[in-house]
């Protein structure tokens, strides 16, 4: 079976078992956010058919399904990584391209784009992924955001991308589809995010539009095991 069918039973078994809400490991909203050259993405109507297999699977078992978009920022490994800034990471050999202002817009716009087609494909709702040090947390924090434009500087300034996800996802879905935000609670980095700064941005993706929040801890670079 291909991974899509292998993907459709593993879940339908854990449907069968009782989970009420099942949510996907991570596809890129484009070619940039891919964690490798060869990773998973949803971007176009031609990728819709395969999701399909799985989330029949799920709903046959009773269950419901998110597909989680994940953006790897400068976590990607490859040599087109982008981030909020071009600052390396320590466990990248790869340093990212910091992102224009029209960059930072069209990205939003993939996300969109691929929560549509999420929604094609049966999903039931979208997990986006702003924790573990991935291109949303990479905004929020000062450790990796230089920026000097509306998408740096002050909290507000720093919190307006993983913000404005929020709200296109929900413009583009209306207020009957499930977007669960996944926020890092807890960074463990130096130049992460305070506990009010924390609050504050669970608050705003709730008011944006997200009705879940899912707490993640630790980014991939801490030195504190989780």
């Amino acid at each position: 079976p291909n991974g899509f069918e292998k993907m459709a039973a593993f879940f339908a078994e854990r449907a069968k078992g009782g989970a009420g809400l099942i949510v996907t490991g991570g596809f890129a909203p484009n070619f940039a956010g891919r964690g490798a050259p060869k990773a998973s993405q949803l971007s176009f109507p031609w990728q819709v058919g395969k999701h399909r297999i799985v989330t029949d699977a799920v709903h046959a078992a009773g269950g419901k399904i998110c597909l989680q978009i994940l953006h790897t920022g400068r976590y990607a490994y490859h040599p087109l990584a982008v981030s909020a800034s071009k600052l390396k990471s320590p466990i990248s050999p790869f340093a990212p391209r910091a992102l224009t202002g029209w960059g930072v817009r069209k990205t939003i716009a993939d996300y969109a784009r691929c929560a549509r087609l999420a929604r094609e494909a049966g999903y039931d709702g979208v997990e986006i992924m702003g924790s573990e040090g991935y291109l949303i947390t990479q905004f929020l924090a000062p450790r990796t955001n230089q920026r000097t434009d509306r998408w740096g500087g002050s909290l507000e300034n720093r919190a307006r991308f993983p913000i404005e996800v929020v709200r296109a996802v929900r413009d583009a879905l209306g207020p009957d589809f499930l977007i669960v935000y996944r926020h890092s609670i807890l960074d463990l980095v130096e130049g992460g995010l305070t506990w009010d700064e924390t609050v504050y941005v669970a608050r705003e993706a709730a008011r944006a539009g997200a009705h879940l929040i899912s707490s993640g801890i630790g980014w991939h670079e801490a030195k504190v095991p989780t």
